[in-house]
């Protein structure tokens, strides 16, 4: 039956369906690792600071995470220490200052020194810095991050404590600040201060997002691929038993045909 040219050509046809509903399939797979595709920021790549982002602007997603090399001047008496920070897995203290950029659009830039195991050893290299500190411009180099937001302190905490980096808070206990420019982010300074250890700053994670209704598509084209070809099948099949059926009933009248005569 399936060698009969009626058949043959139904198989083509099926056939035919089936490679069509496959490409349409390879192109949905295709479209869906197109747009999973993630241009890897080069954030490594050392930028200067100027131009980079703006003072009292929103940090915008391309700018989180990068290096950069930025000059200004310190302002002693403005440094802090943000408690509860991770290095390595390992909770300590970080002490924070506040540099006034110089170089590009000038403002103020919260800019994280290092870090400290315990909170003493942070209270120190947080005097000693701010003893150094002077008028003279200085030029570092740090990854930049968006401005982290406040957290409340807890029942009979210290008001004053802080546990995140918010440009928001801390422009209230900068001295004399007023209505001057602040950039909406912080850096993580390369080179840790004096009695401190470099903040862990990795790159930030490359997110892929699979787009599933692609490969939705692309599973119901290859079901469409396979229903074709079981559908020549079954038709095939329908046309064997309704031949077999025939073939039964003549004989069957061919009995009777010879018993009546019989």
């Amino acid at each position: 039956m399936m060698l009969r040219p009626r058949w043959v050509l139904a198989l083509l046809l099926a056939l035919g369906i089936a490679a069509a509903f496959a490409a349409l399939g390879q192109w949905q797979i295709e479209r869906a690792v197109e747009q999973a595709s993630v241009e890897v920021a080069p954030t490594e790549d050392v930028r200067s600071f100027a131009g980079f982002v703006e003072p009292n602007a929103p940090t915008p997603q391309s700018a989180t995470g990068q290096m950069v090399e930025l000059t200004g001047v310190f302002i002693p008496g403005d440094t802090v220490l943000v408690d509860g920070r991770l290095n390595d897995g390992v909770a300590g203290t970080w002490v924070v200052a506040h540099l006034e950029v110089t170089d590009g659009a000038e403002g103020g830039l919260p800019v994280a020194l290092g870090w400290a195991a315990h909170r003493d050893e942070a209270e120190a290299a947080l005097e000693r810095f701010d003893a150094l500190a002077g008028p003279d411009p200085i030029t570092l180099t740090g990854r930049f991050l968006p401005s982290e937001a406040p957290m409340l302190p807890e029942d009979d905490a210290d008001v004053y404590a802080m546990k995140t980096v918010a440009v928001a808070q801390l422009i209230n206990v900068w001295a004399d600040y007023d209505d001057r420019p602040v950039y909406f982010g912080y850096v993580t300074a390369a080179d840790p201060a004096d009695g401190l250890t470099a903040i862990s700053s990795p790159p930030p994670e490359q997110a892929v997002e699979v787009n599933w209704l692609n490969i939705f598509y692309a599973v119901e084209w290859a079901l469409f691929a396979g229903f074709a070809v079981y559908l020549w099948y079954r038709l095939v099949r329908d046309a064997v038993e309704r031949e077999q059926e025939k073939q039964a009933e003549a004989e069957r009248a061919k009995d009777v045909a010879a018993s009546s005569g019989t």
